[in-house]
């Protein structure tokens, strides 16, 4: 049987996981200061460390953080005044108020945990910071590992996060979701936040991994959240949607090396079918709604990938056309990229390379090696010989998919050079 330092430590460790961000989010209402409210968070848990293991763990630990987190927080407030003789009588007040309903399993708690999200990700911070922040305080990952998986020193991360919570107190940012004529458009940017988090798990712009499956499980339940909070927003679901059914491919798309395997050769049985599953449902519940987005578009190209049953056999027409649709109503040079993919496995080579012209000719994305990779794909298709194998490889940083093109250039090179050889050959008995 297990002591009882044991199971305080057990029940700690799971509060920790289960109720730090919540917490967090309630102070945070109450004091508009998100470094103070950590702050006082802390000081709980210690509390509840030196308390749990000799007066037992109490029903509700939550509850019990929350109430002892509340009273933390007061005391630097009385402590404040005291020092600088200013006006924090109503805030103490506010803090202190009791009155509230503190078990974490209330609604109120979700609506502070909105509110947090809604304040990460304010426009009025550059947008790695609102990702940071997000992953700090809504995810609850530690600065170390933040800092891990965007490849950036751990004191260079938690300078970032410290001067985003000077600017969230200096700048007034309320921790609460926006009024009804406004939330809109934050809401597009807690969406965009929460798919960046996902897509530098699906394919690490740096590194030696190319999937990231922490960074991709931290969004999807990000992703979870926003959607229980906000169960009538179509494009929510569809952005869940969307990042079930990417990821339900991840154990297919490297292989036993860590080495990346394209679409056409990956191992469908490997797809997870409880992802596919989950994924189809939100999407449907989404789409019934008659509200599309762009979310909702993406979603319904991974569930054609998901559904079909082998490369050959995928319904690329419906994705060339999902493409378009999808590049009308977010227009973006990213998006062409992918349409041109999309167009020349349904229409032919040349059909994905005349969508891929403009892109090329404008430049904007000259340093996006994704843009060279297809152009380099599709030129090869065409018959065409062509140097942009070299450009895509420059201009990719993860080490595991530099390699990937290099050795996809190679096979064509050779295969252009056997082809060369059986040309030569055929010549030659043709003309002795």
């Amino acid at each position: 049987m297990a002591g009882t330092d044991e199971v305080a430590t057990a029940a700690l460790e799971g509060a920790y996981r289960e109720e730090w961000t919540a917490i967090v989010a309630t102070l945070a209402r109450r004091l508009g200061d998100l470094q103070a409210a950590e702050d006082a968070v802390s000081e709980a848990f210690a509390a509840a460390a030196r308390t749990w293991p000799r007066g037992g763990v109490p029903p509700k630990p939550g509850a019990w953080l929350t109430v002892a987190a509340r009273r933390k927080a007061v005391d630097q407030l009385r402590a404040q005044q005291h020092v600088s003789k200013a006006g924090l009588a109503p805030l103490i007040s506010a803090v202190g108020d009791e009155r509230e309903p503190v078990d974490p399993e209330v609604v109120t708690m979700e609506d502070d945990r909105l509110g947090l999200i809604f304040a990460c990700c304010h426009p009025a911070l550059a947008p790695q910071v609102r990702v940071a922040l997000t992953l700090r305080y809504v995810a609850g990952l530690t600065t170390r590992e933040i800092a891990a998986a965007f490849l950036a020193p751990e004191p260079t991360l938690a300078q970032r996060l410290v001067r985003a919570k000077r600017k969230i107190r200096e700048a007034g940012i309320r921790f609460e979701v926006p009024r009804a004529d406004a939330l809109g458009a934050r809401l597009a940017g807690v969406r965009a936040v929460i798919y960046l988090v996902f897509n530098e798990g699906y394919a690490a712009t740096a590194g030696n991994e190319l999937v990231r499956v922490d960074l991709c499980a931290e969004a999807i339940w990000l992703g979870r959240v926003l959607h229980r909070l906000l169960p009538d927003d179509a494009e929510c679901a569809g952005l869940l949607a969307l990042m079930l059914l990417t990821h339900s491919h991840a154990r297919a798309r490297v292989d036993a090396a860590g080495r990346p395997v394209l679409l056409a050769r990956q191992d469908r049985a490997l797809w997870s079918k409880e992802l596919i599953a989950e994924g189809t449902a939100v999407l449907d519940t989404a789409v019934a709604r008659r509200s599309p987005g762009p979310y909702q578009l993406q979603a319904a190209i991974a569930a054609i990938h998901a559904q079909a049953p082998s490369f050959e056999r995928t319904d690329w027409p419906q994705i060339a056309a999902l493409y378009g649709e999808l590049a009308r109503r977010a227009p973006s040079p990213v998006i062409e990229v992918n349409r041109a993919v999309a167009v020349g496995l349904a229409d032919g080579p040349l059909a994905g390379l005349a969508v891929l012209a403009p892109v090329l000719a404008s430049g904007e994305l000259d340093g996006y090696g994704p843009l060279h990779a297809a152009h380099a794909d599709l030129l090869g298709r065409a018959g065409e010989a062509t140097s942009a194998w070299g450009r895509a490889i420059e201009t990719t940083d993860n080490s595991v998919l530099r390699e990937e093109l290099q050795r996809r250039a190679a096979d064509r090179e050779a295969a252009g050079r056997d082809q060369r050889e059986a040309d030569s050959d055929q010549r030659e008995r043709r003309d002795p």
